[in-house]
Parts: C-alpha cells; structure tokens; sequence
C-alpha cells in the first residue's frame, strides 16, 4: 500500500533535478542520512524539498513562471496563518486552472515524511557517535516522541466519536525557540543553523548593550 508521498510522485510526476541522485527516494534517503557529502536533512526540510518540487510540476503544467523566488514565496503563502495571505495566492492559482484544494491536500507533512522514510523505504540512519551533533538529536527525538504520543490520542479520539476525521489527521509536533526581548519565535533547527534566534537582540547582545531593548509583549 503507498502512502501519501508515492502518491504524489506519481500522480504530480515529482523528481529531482540533482542527476547524481536516482530518483526522489534515493534523494530523500541520502539527504536524510547526510551520506552524500553533505550534512544530513531533517524531517521538515525534506518535506520543503519535497513540497516545493510538486509546486513545480504543478506551475510547469500549467505553464506558471516558476522562480526559486516565487516558488518559495507561495509555497510559504500557501502554507501561512494568514487567511487574508494565503487566500489571495490560492486565488491566482484559480485562476490558472490550479486546483488548489486537490494540490494543498497532496503536500506531505513532516510526520509523514517521517513514515515514508522509515516505513516505506525501511531507512535507517547510522549509529550515532561521541563527535555526532547530540543536541539536535536530543530534540529531534524528543519531538518525534511527542508526535507519536499525540498520534495516539488523537486516534484514541476519533474512536470514542470525539474527534471527526481524527484517524486520518497528520499531527505536527514543531520545536520553536522565543526571543526573550520582542517574542519572535524562530523554529529549533532554523535558529541552529544561522546560529540566533532573533537577529536584531542577538547582534545587541554580541555588543555587550547593557540596556533592555524594547519588543512585543504579546
């Protein structure tokens, strides 16, 4: 039985452009256990790639300019919390033809990319060792946990009646670090890899500035 991700390989017709990877698993399995040179991808960037691919195929078929820029952009719009935001991109793609309902519903979380590379493709990753970056370990497997933890209750849920549609629901457990000066909110591995959480109060920081810096208290 395929899961969602090998559906939408094959309905989208989603590949790689990269030619030293053999097909979309071979990527995704290499990048996820860093074995190509590189180092490794995480659940949720994977499912960027991934996501941001099927965007592609779907603006090519439709013949809509499809810029790295652009691409990122809607991918983000589509994605965002902002109704006015995302209603307005999903209203251009309408009007090319883009079934955006059918497309949105097609993009993989990270919990089922998770699946896909583990239980699909029966990945593994090598042992860890005393030199490997334990830290992102420890909160990468932590918030596997909580995922797993919540899968369960929310399927426990959907049994007793009390959630509709639980049993098909996609849970998303997402580490997210707080400037503690204006409360912007930067996630885990994203702060990692450019070393801040919030740019403008970590340079202040850096400076030694001994006064408090004025932010949102909400």
């Amino acid at each position: 039985m395929s899961c969602k991700i090998d559906a939408a390989i094959e309905e989208y017709g989603v590949d790689v452009a990269q030619p030293e990877y053999d097909d979309v698993d071979d990527y995704l399995l290499r990048r996820w256990r860093g074995d190509d040179g590189r180092p490794a991808d995480g659940y949720r960037t994977l499912t960027d790639w991934f996501n941001k691919r099927l965007l592609k195929r779907v603006y090519d078929d439709h013949n809509r300019a499809a810029t790295g820029v652009r691409l990122d952009g809607e991918y983000e719009a589509l994605r965002s919390d902002d109704d006015l935001v995302r209603r307005e991109v999903a209203d251009d793609l309408r009007g090319e033809g883009i079934d955006v309902e059918a497309l949105t519903a097609s993009m993989p979380s990270w919990s089922t990319m998770r699946h896909h590379l583990k239980d699909c493709l029966d990945g593994a990753k090598p042992t860890e060792t005393a030199t490997s970056e334990w830290e992102l370990e420890s909160v990468r497997i932590a918030a596997d946990r909580a995922a797993e933890k919540a899968e369960k209750a929310v399927g426990s849920l959907a049994s007793k009646g009390e959630l509709v549609d639980g049993e098909t629901a996609e849970v998303d457990v997402d580490v997210q670090l707080t400037c503690p000066v204006c409360h912007v909110r930067t996630p885990f591995r994203e702060a990692v890899d450019r070393g801040y959480v919030c740019r403008e109060h970590a340079e202040s920081r850096a400076e030694g500035d001994p006064k408090p810096i004025e932010g949102r208290t909400d």
